[in-house]
């Protein structure tokens, strides 16, 4: 990754280091409310507290013999307290402790997730108020259909991405759950009040009901929302790149001193950035696949499902705060032609403002038909060079109804910017 676009504090919420810190902290709150309900002796507690640490090397040490990664993070805590270690992980099961901290590491990387959506809102929020004036082509299956302003284009980005921002914030909220009901989820091995008191320490909910895990429609909801983020950013990539092709030119990316966009054609300026938030998206769709896939596992539970989450969860928060952020210096350095665009609205020889002049003469009188047949008539038999709005003044029909005034006035715009001037408030 290119340094200016990387978030360590990302990535290092999920190494070994933190995920094992998350399970210690679930250990300790457990003995505390245990200790606290008089189910293990307080010194218990207290020593659990002052002495509890672990070694990831020793842990994978002793996992090589268990086999089992929970096991052996238990026993080298139980090692470091000394005696009073036999009551870790007093009447609980593995998914207790490793659904409870996983909980804990998704609420730590959804904050940083957050905050680089907040940036991005700024960046678009910039764009919107500049822009909200500058004309440009809106254009449908890729040809010219009417003016717009750029704008207003990217307000209908913003208000998608916060849209996304409350997704992403509602799967967060429901990822929230201490769940440390036992074995089958029952309760057998020790009371709800523990599961209640320890959720309240570590400010979660408490699972409706459970199995051995969470239910996984939680956890597939999250990734859902961070892919449905990921679209969002896709379909402003995908703008982005198409405003920059040559034939275009509204937009470049911003390209700093010493950048070069090819090996062999010096001329390059490539939609660098836009080209790879579009990549990145498809591996966020893919990991949405992957958990929902794990929603269906047997019985009470099976493992078919952690192998993939230690994969696609952090995989999946990486690369979307990866990708949020680079937007955001995206746009940021946005170089945005204004001349090019009005060139781009003037090639289209005022086509694009075909749909004002038929409501014009709809409105003065003639059928709908009528003006339909007849301002696409004049659009289609302009020659290179020619103009629309000479067209109008030159036809008599048209004249008849229009005053030259009011022709002009359909290709100044100002019905557009009025329009679109009070709905950019909508978003503000």
């Amino acid at each position: 990754m290119i340094e200016r676009y990387t978030r360590p504090e990302m990535g290092l919420l999920w190494d070994a280091d933190h995920k094992f810190g998350k399970m210690m902290q679930v250990e300790v709150a457990v003995a505390q409310v245990q200790a606290q309900l008089g189910l293990i002796p307080k010194v218990a507690a207290k020593t659990i507290a002052q002495k509890a640490r672990f070694n990831v090397k020793r842990i994978y040490e002793i996992e090589r013999q268990t086999k089992h990664d929970v096991i052996a993070f238990v026993s080298n805590m139980a090692e470091n307290i000394g005696p009073h270690g036999k009551y870790v992980h007093f009447g609980l099961t593995s998914s207790d402790v490793l659904d409870t901290a996983f909980s804990l590491q998704v609420r730590e990387a959804g904050a940083v997730l957050m905050s680089s959506i907040v940036l991005l809102e700024k960046s678009l929020q910039g764009l919107v108020n500049k822009h909200a004036e500058t004309l440009c082509a809106g254009r449908t299956h890729g040809m010219f259909a009417e003016p717009t302003t750029f704008g207003f284009k990217m307000a209908g980005f913003l208000a998608e991405l916060r849209r996304n921002k409350e997704r992403v914030k509602d799967a967060l909220d429901n990822m929230m759950i201490c769940k440390l009901s036992g074995a089958v989820g029952t309760y057998s091995s020790q009371s709800p009040k523990v599961e209640a008191l320890v959720a309240k320490s570590l400010k979660l909910k408490t699972e409706t009901v459970a199995t051995q895990v969470i239910p996984r429609d939680r956890h597939a909801e999250m990734l859902l929302s961070i892919a449905m983020l990921g679209a969002g950013l896709e379909r402003l990539a995908v703008e982005l790149r198409h405003l920059q092709r040559s034939e275009v030119g509204e937009v470049t990316e911003g390209f700093t001193k010493g950048q070069k966009g090819s090996s062999a054609m010096p001329h390059k300026k490539n939609p660098i950035s836009a080209e790879n938030i579009t990549g990145l998206s498809r591996l966020l769709r893919g990991y949405a696949v992957a958990a929902m896939e794990n929603v269906a596992l047997w019985h009470e539970r099976d493992i078919s499902h952690s192998s993939v989450e230690r994969v696609v969860f952090p995989d999946a928060f990486i690369v979307a705060d990866y990708a949020v952020h680079r937007m955001s210096i995206l746009l940021d350095g946005l170089e945005v032609n204004k001349k090019r665009m009005l060139d781009n609205i003037d090639s289209s020889q005022g086509q694009l403002f075909s749909s004002h002049v038929l409501l014009s003469l709809v409105d003065k009188g003639m059928l709908r038909e009528d003006a339909y047949a007849l301002v696409q008539r004049l659009c289609h038999a302009l020659g290179y060079g020619e103009h629309l709005k000479d067209k109008l003044m030159a036809d008599d029909d048209v004249r008849a109804l229009l005053k030259p005034k009011e022709i002009e006035e359909i290709f100044t715009g100002k019905k557009h910017k009025k329009a679109i001037k009070d709905i950019i408030k909508r978003v503000k």
